[in-house]
C-alpha cells in the first residue's frame, strides 16, 4: 500500500520515523512519502519536505512567512494528488495539518490522524471540524479517549511513543561522562524550555536554587537553537552549575532530580524515573488570559495523565527560590516521598505502555483498518 504521511516538527519527525520502521514491518510493499525529516528518510520514507522548512513559532513569524505557508499548502496538496496514496497519516502538527485533512476528504482519501492536536486544553471547537474530516483518530493519551467520547467521536488509544523511545535509550546506553560534572552528591538537571522568553523567567530562579545545594552539580540543557553567548552570562555567577546542549536523555539518564518547565520534557523525565518539580512563570497578562482559556486542572502531563498531583507544580508567584529549594530538599532526601513518586511513575509507564509499544500499535490499526475498509 501506499502511505503519505506529513509531521511538521522534530518530535514528529521522531515518531513517525518509528511508525515507518512498524509499517515496513507489517506491510513489506509499503511504498512511503512524506515531511518530515531525517529520521523519516532514514527509516525508508522518500522525504518530499523538511521540517525545517516549515516550523514558524509565534504569532508575528506565523504573519510573516503566510506567503510560504500557503505556497507551501498548495505544494502539499498537488504532490498528495499526483501520489494517489492508500492513506493520508498525520502527526500532531495541527495548523498545517487539520487544513490538509479538510481538503483531503474532499478529494475522497482516507485520512489516519496519529497523534491527536491538544483540543482538550484549548481550541475544544476543533472537535466538530476532526469528526468531519478525519476517519481514524490514534489517541498517544489515556484521558483522550474519554474527551472524545463527551464529543461522540470514537478513537483509539495506542500508548505514548516516548515509552519505547526511552526504554531504547536506555538499554542501548554506554555510560560516558558528560563534561565537568565534579561534584560527589550528585547531579541536578536543569531543563528550562527552549525558547529565549520562558528561559529569561525560569532559568534564573532554578540558577539562585544552585546556590542553597553546593555539594551538587546542576546542569542546563540548552536549547540547541540559542547562542551560548545568552546562556554564558546567565550561568558566569555559579560555581556548581554546568551546561550541554544535545545531550538531554544522557543528563536525565544520570541524575538525581530535576527541575523542569511545562511539557513533553515532564513526562521524558519521569520516564528516566528522575524525581522533578514543574516550573512554570510566564508574562503576567499572557498567564492571566491563557488561565481562562486553557480549560485543564494540571500543567504537567505527568499529573493530567495521572489525574492527580503527582509531581509539585510551582506556577506564576508561587515559583519562586524558596519553594523551589524546599521541594528540591523533599525529594533528595525524604525517603518516603521518593518511595510514592516511583510507584506513581511505574504506574504511569504501565498506562502509557497501553500492552505494547505505540509505533507498533499503531502501524496495526491503520494496516487493519486500510484492509477493512472499502
Amino acid at each position: 500500500m501506499k502511505y503519505y504521511i506529513i509531521a511538521g516538527e522534530a518530535s514528529g519527525d521522531l515518531h513517525g520515523s518509528n511508525l515507518i520502521k512498524e509499517l515496513h514491518r507489517r506491510d513489506p510493499a509499503a511504498d512511503i512519502r512524506c515531511w518530515g525529516g531525517d529520521k523519516m528518510q532514514t527509516a525508508g520514507a522518500t522525504l518530499v519536505k523538511h521540517y525545517r522548512d516549515l516550523a514558524f513559532m509565534g504569532f508575528t513569524e506565523v504573519i510573516k512567512n503566510l506567503p510560504t505557508i500557503f505556497r507551501n499548502l498548495s505544494f502539499c496538496k498537488k504532490d498528495i494528488l499526483a501520489y494517489q496514496p492508500d492513506a493520508l497519516i498525520l502527526i500532531d502538527y495541527p495548523g498545517f495539518n487539520l487544513r490538509i485533512a479538510k481538503w483531503a476528504k474532499q478529494q475522497g482519501l482516507k485520512i489516519i490522524y496519529y497523534i491527536s492536536p491538544q483540543v482538550w486544553a484549548w481550541k475544544e471547537n476543533r472537535v466538530n471540524g476532526i469528526k468531519k474530516n478525519v476517519d481514524k483518530m490514534l489517541v498517544i493519551l489515556p484521558f483522550e479517549k474519554d474527551f472524545y467520547k463527551k464529543w461522540k467521536y470514537e478513537v483509539e488509544y495506542v500508548g505514548h511513543p516516548l515509552v519505547e523511545v526511552i526504554d531504547e535509550f536506555i538499554e542501548t546506553h554506554e555510560h560516558s561522562d558528560l563534561p565537568l560534572m565534579q561534584k560527589n552528591a550528585g547531579t541536578i538537571a536543569l531543563l528550562p524550555g527552549s525558547r529565549q522568553q520562558e528561559i529569561l523567567k525560569k532559568l534564573p530562579i532554578m540558577l539562585q536554587v544552585a546556590e542553597h545545594f553546593p555539594d551538587y552539580s546542576f546542569v542546563v540543557a540548552k536549547a540547541p537553537g540559542l547562542e551560548d553567548d545568552f546562556y554564558n552570562g546567565l550561568l558566569r555567577p555559579y560555581k556548581n552549575v554546568y551546561a550541554v546542549v544535545g545531550k538531554t536523555y544522557d543528563l536525565l539518564y544520570r541524575s538525581k532530580a530535576a527541575l523542569v518547565t511545562s511539557g513533553t520534557a515532564t513526562l521524558e523525565t519521569a520516564l528516566f524515573a528522575v524525581p522533578e518539580v514543574i516550573c512554570y512563570k510566564g508574562n503576567s497578562i499572557s498567564y492571566e488570559i491563557a488561565k481562562r482559556l486553557i480549560k485543564i486542572k494540571f500543567i504537567g502531563l505527568v499529573n493530567l495523565i495521572m489525574d492527580k498531583e503527582v509531581v509539585k507544580e510551582l506556577i506564576q508567584h508561587e515559583l519562586t527560590v524558596e519553594n523551589l529549594t524546599k521541594e528540591l530538599q523533599v525529594l533528595l532526601h525524604d525517603t518516603d516521598r521518593k518511595m510514592t513518586l516511583q510507584k506513581d511513575y511505574a504506574a504511569l509507564k504501565k498506562l502509557l505502555g497501553a500492552g505494547g509499544h505505540a509505533s507498533s500499535n499503531a502501524a496495526k490499526s491503520i494496516v487493519t483498518f486500510l484492509r477493512n475498509t472499502p
